[in-house]
């Protein structure tokens, strides 16, 4: 897969786009992909620049070095109340909430589908941007690592909502509570993870997927979304409704005609977005 590259304005975070698939790269290797620097305001701001992108069918979110994101950097964030000065609680919960949206929110409301390729450790706010993402691939070192009871903090960018969705409050209490290190071959068993690879593999597996999935109806897979993430939030009545009006969309649209005629000539669709 041959990428062009795409400037995001930061040399902590990678861009490559190819045959739909947008593949985003943290590249702070030496902090194991920590947010800091100017990584999150490049990561929010390529986020957003994708989501409008029609080049950009899906989205593969990784990282440099063998890990995917340790989350904080720890170091940071001492310094900044180590200073001696009075620390304004409410002007950080607002830079935290802004970093959140621009990031998790953003990352999870995706009109696009996104894949998460863990080469190694997803923890802290890593883990929670791992699950933001609909899909995840992990290498056989690959884990996740909620990291917060180990410092002495609760949680931020959205995991212990993300967690809760996918496993369950009492399991998402007891990883959380316990500080546990969840290797690849459990994060499988418990639906954490999509699929293991060798760890070599994660980000090829990963982006061959994503090309496939690229391959579809754009439209069609913006609403698949749409409504399996409205599932946990409404009633059946509502559910069915949501289907109807997003199906009969996609009935009228250019692509289901395109993909009708090419299914009546034996072809490979060719979708336009539209």
């Amino acid at each position: 897969m041959t990428q062009n590259e795409i400037d995001t304005g930061s040399e902590l975070l990678l861009c490559g786009l190819a045959d739909g698939v947008a593949t985003l790269t943290l590249n702070n290797p030496e902090r194991r992909n920590a947010l800091s620097g100017d990584l999150p305001q490049a990561l929010g701001r390529m986020l957003a620049l994708l989501d409008d992108d029609p080049r950009a069918r899906v989205l593969v979110l990784t990282g440099a070095g063998g890990a995917f994101c340790a989350g904080g950097d720890i170091s940071s964030m001492g310094a900044a109340l180590g200073d001696g000065a009075q620390p304004d609680a409410d002007a950080m919960t607002r830079r935290l909430r802004q970093a959140q949206d621009e990031i998790a929110l953003r990352l999870a409301r995706l009109s696009k589908p996104s894949i998460a390729a863990l080469p190694g450790a997803a923890a802290g706010a890593g883990m929670s941007l791992a699950l933001a993402c609909d899909l995840r691939i992990s290498g056989q070192s690959g884990y996740l690592l909620p990291a917060f009871g180990g410092i002495g903090l609760s949680g931020d960018f959205g995991g212990s909502w993300l967690l809760t969705r996918l496993i369950g409050p009492a399991r998402a209490k007891e990883v959380y509570f316990t500080n546990r290190r969840i290797m690849s071959d459990e994060a499988l068993a418990l639906g954490l993870v999509n699929r293991v690879v060798a760890d070599a593999d994660v980000v090829g597996e990963a982006q061959v997927l994503a090309a496939k999935i690229a391959g579809f109806a754009p439209m069609a897979l913006r609403y698949m979304k749409e409504n399996i993430d409205r599932a946990g939030d409404v009633d059946l009545r509502h559910a069915l409704d949501i289907e109807a009006d997003r199906m009969i969309r996609t009935l009228l649209s250019a692509d289901h005609r395109e993909g009708a005629r090419a299914f009546a000539e034996k072809r490979k669709p060719e979708f336009g977005g539209r």
